[in-house]
């Protein structure tokens, strides 16, 4: 089921995490529920639950913003990558899920 969701624009969490690196002005949205973000979230991360997608756009003003999309294990961030498309986002990519990262994490 997941691949039917998986957008053309995905990259591995290793590779996201060099890019965060090369390009401080990437986006990084996480679409897990309010919860999960409080648990634990990657560092300068926007929390916008994928039932309240439609938030991105009072978030996010520029559709060019290049943003990197995580949720837990990656099925809640495909989805989220294509309604995000959908609304005019022009280059969003999936990182897939935050179990996956190997960097910092922040608990709020």
């Amino acid at each position: 089921m997941f691949g039917l969701l998986k957008n053309k624009n995905s990259i591995s969490m290793k590779e996201a995490e060099q890019e965060l690196r090369r390009d401080p002005s990437i986006v990084l949205v996480d679409v897990r529920s309010r919860t999960e973000y409080r648990e634990g979230h990657i560092p300068n991360s926007w929390n916008i639950p994928l039932d309240q997608i439609k938030l991105a756009a009072e978030k996010i003003k520029d559709k060019n913003s290049r943003l990197f999309v995580y949720c837990l294990s990656g099925g809640r961030s495909a989805t989220a990558c294509m309604h995000l498309e959908k609304m005019g986002y022009a280059n969003v990519t999936n990182i897939g899920g935050i179990s996956k990262w190997t960097g910092e994490i922040e608990r709020s």
